[in-house]
């Protein structure tokens, strides 16, 4: 453990490496922009390589060998947050102690975006180690039904999970679900499967619901049984851009930079790297940016990939159309907070359900004015968040 505090909402950083702490000093964060960060020199003789466990896992495992306290303190100390979104701490999610009681967890096995394969892969590979996370997470919440969704075009994922939960738990519900965008918005995810809305500006434990993400499940097992830190993930490498794609076990705070030369480089048709997918992720300029616990993948475009992409055409007025309302999966209103934040009105932005919006970029794609609406609707989020002194200028 290199880094720890006593607030509730919090969890410590593990280094993923045996080395000597070098600095603690601004890098590049793919949100933040630059912060604070441990710069540790590995040690090249025993550098603490960590492969994957889930060969310690099978249809056998009990999660009562485990109390509620046990899972509740390990998914604490090893620092887990949820892993397929904003980074949430996992054991304030879980918490028991709420009110409303949590009645259903509903694991979100979408991955929605394009390119991104890694919880895929880890729903295939990881089988009953995801399993086994789900079984604990169930345990420690307090939840009496367990909902899978998964995307019916993850045909092999969906045919494995249900022979492994009819051997190792056959009260979990497997559900396919329409392959569309932007499925596995938590949101989105609650109204597919169990036809529910979640209010305005609200989050689901409001409505008794508990959702997780497929490697997060995956990283509770690790730290529930073997007692090991959320050092680790699985991570996908992908685009026309890049020599040899693929999926790898990633250490948490590698540079983009190695992980990109461990793949061969990059083509010569490069022109833009973004972490995460081409819809919500963010583009770096900077490839000393580390992965982070939420990082799922690295995407490189080429240039045929971009180039009749909107941001390369020309930005034309506001027309008043309609479309970015139509299309709008929290159903506010794109346009409306985009023209107060241009306007510098926060407050205005703040009226219109600013908050509300999941960054999820269809607007913004639909557009046939090319405006970047989720970008501004992202820099409003960034403004007020340091107008409250709640993110460094």
């Amino acid at each position: 453990m290199i880094g720890t505090t006593d607030a509730f909402v919090s969890s410590p950083v593990h280094s993923p490496v045996n080395g000597t702490v070098k600095d603690i000093a601004l890098r590049s964060h793919p949100v933040l922009g630059r912060t604070e960060a441990i710069v540790i020199d590995t040690d090249e003789e025993n550098p603490g390589i960590k492969t994957p466990v889930a060969d310690r896992f099978d249809a056998s495992f009990d999660e009562n060998k485990f109390t509620a306290q046990q899972i509740g303190d390990a998914i604490k100390n090893a620092g887990i947050v949820g892993m397929g979104g904003a980074g949430f701490p996992t054991r304030v999610k879980v918490e028991p102690d709420t009110e409303p009681k949590k009645h259903t967890m509903l694991i979100n096995a979408c991955e929605c975006e394009p390119y991104i394969t890694c919880d895929y892969r880890v729903m295939l590979e990881w089988t009953y180690q995801f399993i086994a996370g789900i079984k604990l997470a169930k345990k420690i919440s307090g939840c009496k039904r367990v909902c899978i969704g998964v995307e019916d075009n993850k045909t092999e994922a969906l045919q494995v999970l249900k022979e492994a939960i009819e051997k190792a738990s056959p009260d979990f519900e497997l559900i396919p679900l329409q392959t569309k965008y932007p499925q596995g918005g938590e949101k989105q995810l609650i109204k597919a499967v169990l036809d529910q809305d979640v209010p305005l500006g609200g989050i689901p434990p409001q409505i008794g619901l508990l959702v997780m993400n497929v490697a997060t499940c995956a990283a509770i097992a690790e730290a529930v049984v073997l007692d090991q830190p959320l050092t680790h993930r699985a991570l996908t490498v992908t685009g026309h851009g890049i020599n040899s794609p693929g999926n790898f076990y990633v250490p948490i705070g590698t540079p983009i930079q190695e992980i990109i030369d461990l793949c061969g480089g990059l083509k010569d048709s490069a022109v833009k790297v973004i972490l995460g997918g081409p819809m919500m992720g963010f583009a770096v300029g900077d490839l000393s940016t580390p992965v982070t616990k939420t990082c799922g993948s690295i995407l490189v475009l080429s240039k045929d990939e971009i180039s009749k992409a909107k941001f390369e055409r020309k930005q034309t007025p506001c027309i008043r159309c309609g479309r970015c309302l139509e299309v709008c999966p929290a159903n506010i209103n794109p346009t409306k907070i985009a023209h107060s934040v241009k306007h510098n009105m926060l407050d205005l932005a703040e009226q219109y359900h600013m908050a509300a919006c999941i960054e999820c970029g269809c607007c913004s794609y639909i557009c046939p004015a090319n405006i970047e609406i989720t970008g501004h609707i992202k820099t409003g989020k960034v403004l007020k968040a340091r107008q409250q002194k709640k993110m460094p200028k």
